[in-house]
């Protein structure tokens, strides 16, 4: 598969990065630019050291953002009265930073007190008289409009996450469900093949020993698979970029045995049908076959039809087995191969035919499902 990669949880901070130090010290030029080329505000100089030395608390800012608001807040709070001159610098600004991390990255009780920290820095210098009300308002519209985006960044990363998480799962799905197509069908090869090598064995050698190399490849072939698919379920490898089997490969399945032979017939331009309708192709017949294998007792002959036309693909399984030896209910079977129908936009039937043994009927879309 197309590894959907296991997703990170919303409020997970990632690690520090180049990021982080360019935006350190751009802040850090930005202070010492302003501070050395406004003429307007009286000299800013001592505001410029502090805002340089709380601009730190930015590295720190994903890991432990409430603790690094408060420490920015209760620095700034200190040097507003040490230092004689207001604070005039826009470059200043970059604290929002800060006032954004709290929603985005913290967890409860944390973004709480955040939340609690940030209105008693917006309201006290109004409340005690030290600034007007208008601009508490300017300042809490802009300490909302921050923490809102924080709070839209956080859900849309969570949301982000949880897709991800049902690709993952819709895809580990799929490949369990090959996993069990691909099992069954060599399975049942090799089950049927050993009954026959055992009731021939004592008599014909040459057929026992012909069974046993039947056996021999279907194991291979049902090992080869599996480590396939099981390469891509391990998340730490690299998968296998080798394609699917498709229709070309339908042949494989008439050369797999069993008590009764396979015949196949593939009619149209299989140069027309795209890879994922072309693998369901191969999965459904592999998984009608099984069946067969399993259930069609007394059957003589099995038949495989593909027709390709320019719309659509046609499959059709059918034997001459009994007419009443539809696969047991608790199976998946049939499920499986209605669900890989219905997923590209087709359908499928399965039902005992008309002159006994039993038919799957499948029709899949060359354009596949639109979703």
């Amino acid at each position: 598969m197309g590894s959907a990669a296991r997703s990170t949880p919303p409020g997970t901070p990632p690690s520090r990065g180049w990021r982080d130090w360019v935006l350190l010290l751009g802040v850090t030029a930005a202070v010492a630019a302003e501070t050395a080329l406004r003429t307007d505000v009286p000299p800013q100089w001592p505001w410029a050291a502090v805002l340089i030395a709380v601009a730190v608390t930015t590295l720190w800012r994903r890991r432990f953002p409430t603790a690094m608001l408060a420490t920015a807040l209760g620095v700034a709070t200190a040097a507003g009265q040490l230092i004689a001159t207001d604070l005039a610098l826009v470059s200043s600004i970059y604290l929002l930073t800060l006032v954004y991390a709290v929603p985005r990255w913290g967890r409860g009780r944390s973004m709480v007190a955040g939340g609690a920290l940030m209105l008693v820095a917006v309201l006290v210098p109004s409340l005690v008289g030290s600034a007007p009300w208008a601009d508490a308002w300017g300042s809490a519209a802009v300490v909302l409009a921050t923490g809102a985006l924080g709070l839209a960044f956080r859900w849309r990363a969570a949301s982000r996450a949880r897709e991800l998480e049902q690709v993952r799962l819709l895809e580990g799905e799929r490949l369990a469900r090959d996993l069990h197509d691909t099992v069954a069908h060599h399975v049942s090869a090799i089950a049927v093949r050993a009954q026959a090598g055992r009731a021939v064995a004592a008599t014909d050698s040459a057929a026992a020993t012909d069974a046993l190399r039947v056996i021999e490849d279907e194991a291979s072939r049902a090992l080869a698979e599996m480590r396939s698919i099981v390469r891509i379920l391990r998340r730490d490898d690299n998968p296998e970029l080798a394609p699917a089997p498709g229709i070309a490969d339908l042949s494989a399945l008439a050369d797999a045995g069993g008590a009764a032979p396979v015949q196949v017939e593939v009619t149209g331009d299989t140069s027309t049908v795209p890879a994922r309708v072309s693998a369901a192709v191969y999965r459904i017949a592999q998984e009608a076959l099984t069946n067969v294998r399993r259930h069609a007792r007394g059957a003589t002959r099995a038949l495989l039809l593909v027709h390709i036309d320019a719309l659509e693909v046609t499959v059709e399984i059918s034997d001459d087995g009994s007419p009443a030896h539809a696969p047991p209910s608790g199976g998946y079977g049939i499920a499986g191969m209605t669900e890989r129908a219905t997923m590209l936009g087709g359908r499928c039937t399965a039902g005992p035919g008309p002159d006994g043994g039993w038919i799957v009927t499948v029709t899949l879309p060359l354009a596949g499902s639109p979703g």
